[in-house]
């Protein structure tokens, strides 16, 4: 979380920030001189993890190393109403610092579009859970992030953002872990919708699609035994596109195995 500044003109600031409405963001509050623009929802941001991003590597969505994974810095943890249990792990938000609500630390005329890579918890040591609260839609974003549209001192803003398309570079990536009987595996460099709605295997011996599940953020589980079999993976993304990785991993695989494919959603 972003350090808590005690200067009253901060906690002016963040006395603001708190004014932004939760739970229908697209319903002007009382604070608000005036509606989000068309398409935009409001919401709140601060920052964390250093102003290299160091402190943001792995995370509830299990991507690990970011900067290898090739997120790099332009991440975000999601409040409880937004992570969705890690269904929303990959997603893409396009953020600008909301100007209208409360001008004082906004960097004006820019946005910054971010990948979600983690979950920001309620706090249930401050009032109502804090700024991640379960209900509130808020945004602790990496700090080199938050800087492109906020300042510094502010420590947390209020913000509009939208869903956007992912753009990534290369195919998606499959990283394999787990055992025998109990096949973990993590989807990363997911472009378009960036989350994953589901997912299937199938083993070389076998003509049959088995279906994996959610087992947490951007990882999913099978428990059979297809230890070292070659396979291919049916992922469908969140806006309905589906595409069949065939063979995609080879016969003698090991466990700890990353796969990056040929194919991207478009």
């Amino acid at each position: 979380m972003a350090p808590v500044r005690v200067s009253a003109v901060v906690l002016l600031a963040l006395g603001c920030a708190l004014a932004v409405a939760t739970a229908d963001v697209t319903t002007t509050a009382p604070s608000s001189p005036s509606p989000a623009p068309t398409g935009w929802l409001r919401a709140d941001a601060t920052f964390y993890g250093g102003a290299d991003a160091s402190g943001t590597m792995g995370g509830a969505c299990g991507y690990g190393n970011l900067y290898a994974q090739g997120y790099g810095s332009r991440t975000t943890a999601l409040s409880t109403v937004l992570f969705n249990d890690g269904a929303s792990c990959g997603q893409c938000y396009k953020i600008a610092c909301d100007r209208k609500t409360d001008p004082t630390w906004c960097k004006p005329g820019v946005t910054v579009t971010v990948t979600a890579t983690n979950f920001c918890p309620p706090n249930w040591e401050l009032p109502n859970g804090g700024w991640c609260n379960t209900t509130r839609p808020h945004f602790d974003m990496a700090q080199p992030a938050w800087e492109k549209i906020g300042v510094y001192s502010g420590g947390n803003i209020p913000v509009i953002y939208q869903r956007v398309p992912c753009v990534r570079r290369g195919g998606v990536r499959f990283t394999i872990n787990g055992h025998d009987y109990f096949n973990l595996v993590l989807v990363s460099n997911v472009a378009a919708a960036g989350s994953i709605k589901s997912m299937e295997v199938k083993a070389s011996d076998s003509n049959d699609w088995m279906p994996m599940a959610r087992n947490w953020g951007a990882n999913w589980h099978s428990l059979s035994y297809l230890t070292g079999k070659m396979l291919s993976f049916r992922v469908t993304i969140t806006d309905g596109q589906t595409l069949e990785f065939t063979n995609v991993v080879p016969p003698g695989w090991t466990f700890g195995i990353t796969i990056a494919s040929n194919l991207q959603f478009n």
